[in-house]
């Protein structure tokens, strides 16, 4: 019997993490879990006050993802995670080495669009330009796939599972 997979969902804020990953989740029979959930208060009001997290503010984060993505290991777990940095990622990976991650790859222009629209999220549009400076898409040796945006979230699922079964 195969492994239950353990995909991280990642990109920029208004990429659709949370969208995605819920549905594939659900698509696949196993957990979603938001990361967003994990982060403490202190970055919460940072980056809802507009300051960009700094690396030291993401790094128990990014260690509470990755603990929670080995506990899933036997069970299986999609994880809405912006992870941005190959560094971000190896640091999932040092706990969850079967981690796959999913990047959500879309433009500028759609992705203001959609934090435009967006309500009662602490991520502000003003954000945006730090995040896609900071990205660094999958590189050469990781595990992953990359995906457009420009389709509705459930051909992007149905791509995915195809892809992950």
């Amino acid at each position: 019997m195969p492994q239950p997979p353990l995909v991280v969902v990642m990109g920029v804020s208004g990429s659709g993490k949370s969208t995605v990953g819920a549905l594939l989740a659900e698509r696949l029979g196993v957990r979603f879990l938001d990361a967003d959930d994990l982060h403490p208060l202190t970055n919460v009001d940072k980056m809802a006050a507009g300051v960009p997290l700094t690396d030291d503010d993401r790094w128990p984060w990014l260690a509470k993802v990755g603990e929670a993505m080995a506990a899933a290991s036997g069970d299986g777990l999609v994880v809405a995670c912006s992870a941005l940095k190959r560094s971000y990622r190896d640091a999932i990976r040092a706990a969850a080495p079967a981690a796959l991650f999913v990047e959500l790859d879309g433009s500028r222009a759609v992705l203001a669009e959609r934090l435009g629209k967006r309500e009662n999220h602490f991520m502000p549009q003003a954000l945006l330009d730090s995040q896609l400076d900071a990205l660094e898409p999958l590189g050469e040796g990781e595990r992953g796939i990359r995906i457009s945006i420009d389709h509705d979230p459930a051909a992007i699922v149905g791509t995915l599972a195809r892809e992950l079964m």
